[in-house]
Order: C-alpha cells, then structure tokens, then sequence
C-alpha cells in the first residue's frame, strides 16, 4: 500500500498537505502510520472544521426559505437575531485578526451573512407587534447601513479592544437566545425556526469545542462554544415539545375572522346587505350588525 500512497498524483499530496500539513501528510499518508494519535487528532480536527465551514455556509438556507415562502417571520426574534448576528461578527473578526486557521472560525464569517439577510427580513415582514413601527424602507435603509458600519468597526478596531469583544460575546450569546427561547415558552410553538438550523448548531458547537481544543487552545472562544451548546440544546428541546403548534396569536384571529366570515353568510350580511338594510331602517341595520359580532 505504501507503494502507492508514496506515489499518488502531486494534485492529490498537495492538496493533502496543504490541509494537514507535511509532517502528518507523511506520517498518516505516505508511511500509513495510523498509530500516529497526535496527526490522527489533528487530522480529525480539520476534516470536522471543513465541513463545518461548509456546513455553515448553507446552515440558514432553510431557514430563509421558510421566511421567504411563507412571506412571514413569525416565531423569530428580532433582538434575539441582532445580537447572535454580532456575536457570529465578532468571533469571526477576532479569530482572523488573531491569525487563527479558517477551518476554526470560517462558519461564523457565512453564518454572518445568513443572520443580516434573515434580520433583514424580519424587518421587511413585521409580526403584529412590529406591524405599527414606522415605514419598513427608512428601518431597512438604517439596520444595512449599521451592519457595514460595524463590519468596518471591527475590522479597525485594536486587538486589545477586539479580546474584551470577544469576552463579551458570553453575555450576547445568553442574551441572543433567551428572547427566543422566552417567546417560543409564551407562544408555545417555535413558529417559522428552522430545525434544521437548531439541530445543525447543536452539531457544529459539540465539533468546534474539538476544533478549537486540538488546534486553538483558546479558553475564550471555548467558553463562548460551550454556552452556545447549552442554550442551542433548550431550543433544540422547544422544537420537540412544540413539535406541529400553531402559534396561539395566529390561530386566534383565523378563528375569529372564520366565524365572523360564517355569520354574516347566514345572516346574508355583507357590504351589499349593508347598503340595502341601511336604505330602510338604520336601526334594524345596526341591530343586525350587533347579532352579527355578538
């Protein structure tokens, strides 16, 4: 086998070295040396960060497929999207500016990307109680000009200011997901939240917490994964409690425009009917309205 492994196609020995380096290229590759724990951790730890970057770069597709085919953002959190969005920004900008390999942090620089446009959109399609806020093109022009003044803002800032971020990014991951996690409790249901996107963190904090350890060793960024996990396995657990529940506010008003609806059919009252009984005798209209409503 060693035969063969020693003369594979320089495409092949490049690309491999270049992921794990020469001396585990060797080690594992050319010489079959699988008794080799350390390149064998190592190895292991930069095949889970590739495919947790690319995982990343698609992990909030679903998620904005369900806000864009369903033309709503009901069950998501604006605030609690805003302040994950900053946590994804900082550790991304922290980790490049620390010269950190991106198979260790490149998620977060996509999983930045996905949260501007799913915040975007949250924006764009406002629950009830985001529905009587000021126009919608004013707060979409303010929330894009603040997402690449803060991208500019951390790309400039000193590493020093950059490490105290990064620790702050603790609190904003708790404060990220509880909003979420309290409005999933009230509404008992998750909404328009993506499993796939709840399962798919769960997944990708429990390989990072191997990433991170093998190749970085950084107690903060560690940490940061760790409460990640946590909070990431409450939502992941709403999803199964509330597994098919329509949110109460949505079903509310379906069940009563329905019955309104279903009375004035019987009661053969609509525009038309209101014209025609209002010609006559305003006091039998309105009595009719009030059976109507009643």
């Amino acid at each position: 086998m060693t035969a063969i492994t020693q003369n594979l196609p320089r495409f092949i020995s490049d690309l491999g070295i270049s992921i794990i380096g020469e001396k585990c290229y060797s080690s594992l590759v050319m010489n079959l040396n699988v008794g080799d724990i350390d390149c064998l951790k190592y190895s292991l730890s930069k095949g889970l960060g590739i495919g947790i970057v690319v995982g990343g770069s698609i992990m909030k597709v679903p998620q904005l497929l369900l806000i864009l085919s369903g033309r709503s953002a009901r069950g998501l959190s604006l605030p609690a999207y805003v302040l994950e969005t900053l946590a994804y920004a900082i550790t991304a900008a922290y980790s490049y500016r620390n010269d950190f390999p991106f198979s260790t942090y490149g998620e977060n620089l996509f999983l930045t990307i996905q949260n501007t446009i799913i915040t975007l959109l949250i924006i764009y399609f406002p629950t009830s109680s985001l529905r009587n806020a000021q126009a919608i093109g004013p707060q979409l022009a303010i929330a894009s000009v603040t997402s690449v003044a803060s991208a500019v803002a951390l790309y400039i800032l000193p590493k020093d200011i950059l490490s105290l971020l990064q620790m702050a990014t603790l609190p904003l991951s708790l404060s990220s997901k509880l909003p979420q996690i309290m409005q999933n409790a009230r509404a008992q249901s998750t909404g328009q939240l993506s499993a796939f996107a709840v399962v798919s963190q769960i997944v990708g904090c429990l390989a990072r917490l191997f990433t991170t350890a093998t190749e970085v060793g950084d107690l903060i960024v560690t940490a940061g994964f760790t409460l990640a996990l946590v909070l990431n396995i409450v939502l992941g657990a709403q999803m199964w409690m509330y597994w098919g529940n329509i949110q109460k506010e949505d079903s509310g008003k379906t069940q009563i425009g329905l019955l309104s609806g279903e009375r004035k059919g019987r009661l053969g009252i609509g525009e038309a009917g209101k014209s025609r009984c209002c010609r006559y005798s305003k006091v039998s209209c309105a009595a009719s309205y009030r059976v109507a409503f009643r």
